[in-house]
C-alpha cells in the first residue's frame, strides 16, 4: 500500500513540475541509487530511519534550472505599415523617348511626378524573420523573406504606357514604354509596385532583463525583385483602369534599411540609392513607418 502512495505522490509532483516548467525534460527518469530517484527537476530521496521500525522518510528536493538563451529565434508574419516617397534628380532635358510632351503643353518636369505624401503608402509582410546570435544576445544577424507593396500616388495627370501611339502629334507609334502628361484629370492615379524581398541586417540589442522592452537597433541592406507593376487610374471619362506594363522599371532593387525601437513596436526605414528606372529617369525611393514584431 505504501508503494501505491509513493507512486501517486511521484505522479502528482511530476505533473506539477511539467505545468510549471514546460521546457524541462520531465520524461526522463534517472535512478542514481537504490534510494534516490530523479524525475525531471525533482529529486526524491528515500532514507531509512536508524530505528528498527519499518517506517521510512521521503525527502523531496527540486533543482532550479536556468533556461539557456537560444542562439537562433524566429518571428513569423511581421507587418510594416508606413509612407513612401522618392527623390527625383532626373535631368528632364535629356530623357530621350522615355518622357513625351504633348503639343501646346509645358515641358514635362519634376512637378509632374510629385507624390501625395499622405496617400503614398508602403505595406510589407515578412513571412518570417530570423535572428542569429553572434555575440551573446547583444549582436545578432537578422534576416528574412517577404513581400513589399509600394503605392505611389500622383498629384498630376501623369500616365505610364507600355507602348503605342505617341501623344506628341507625330502620329508615330512605338513599342517602348513612355511617360506623358495625360489630357484628363483623375480622382485616383497611382503606380503600384510589388517586390519579393530578402532583408539582411546586423542587430544590436541591450541586455534582455525584460526582453519585450529591451531597446534595439538594426542596420543593413535588402534585395528586392519586382514581380508586378501597374498604373491604376480612376476618372469620370474612362472609369477604373489598371494598366499593366514594364514601364522601364528595374527588375532588381537594392536598398539600405534600418529599424529602431523598444519592444514589439518599432520604426523602420529604407532608401534606394539607385534609380528604380533603367533609362534616363533618376528616381530614388525611400520609406518610413512602423514595424509590428514580437521582438
Amino acid at each position: 500500500m505504501k508503494f501505491i502512495y509513493i507512486l501517486a505522490a511521484l505522479c502528482t509532483l511530476a505533473t506539477a513540475s511539467y505545468a510549471q516548467q514546460p521546457n524541462a525534460d520531465s520524461t526522463k527518469t534517472t535512478v542514481q541509487d537504490n534510494d534516490t530517484i530523479r524525475i525531471g527537476s525533482i529529486i526524491i530521496i528515500k532514507r531509512n530511519k536508524k530505528s528498527a521500525s519499518k517506517d521510512s522518510s521521503l525527502i523531496v528536493e527540486t533543482i532550479t534550472t536556468i533556461k539557456k538563451n537560444k542562439k537562433r529565434s524566429t518571428n513569423y508574419i511581421v507587418i510594416d505599415a508606413g509612407f513612401a516617397n522618392w527623390t527625383d534628380i532626373t535631368n528632364y532635358a535629356n530623357t530621350g523617348n522615355v518622357v513625351v510632351n504633348r503639343p501646346g503643353t509645358p515641358a514635362f518636369s519634376e512637378a509632374d511626378l510629385k507624390l501625395r505624401a499622405g496617400k503614398s503608402a508602403n505595406i510589407n509582410v515578412w513571412l518570417f524573420m530570423q535572428k542569429l546570435a553572434l555575440v551573446k544576445t547583444n549582436v545578432n544577424l537578422k534576416y528574412g523573406f517577404g513581400v513589399e507593396w509600394v503605392n505611389y500616388n500622383f498629384r498630376s495627370t501623369v500616365s505610364f504606357k507600355e507602348g503605342g501611339k505617341l501623344p506628341n502629334g507625330s502620329n508615330v507609334s512605338t513599342n517602348t514604354p513612355f511617360i506623358f502628361r495625360d489630357s484628363i484629370s483623375f480622382s485616383k492615379n497611382k503606380l503600384n509596385l510589388k517586390y519579393l524581398t530578402v532583408p539582411l541586417m546586423i542587430n544590436f540589442a541591450a541586455n534582455k532583463i525584460k526582453a519585450k522592452r529591451a531597446p534595439s537597433a538594426s542596420i543593413g541592406v535588402s534585395a528586392g525583385y519586382l514581380i508586378r507593376q501597374r498604373n491604376k487610374q480612376i476618372s469620370s471619362e474612362r472609369g477604373k483602369q489598371k494598366n499593366q506594363g514594364d514601364y522601364d522599371l528595374q527588375k532588381f532593387k537594392l536598398s539600405y534599411i534600418g529599424e529602431l525601437g523598444i519592444g514589439p513596436i518599432r520604426l523602420y526605414g529604407s532608401y534606394t540609392p539607385k534609380s528604380i528606372f533603367e533609362k534616363s529617369m533618376d528616381i530614388r525611393p525611400y520609406t518610413i513607418g512602423f514595424r509590428f514584431s514580437n521582438w
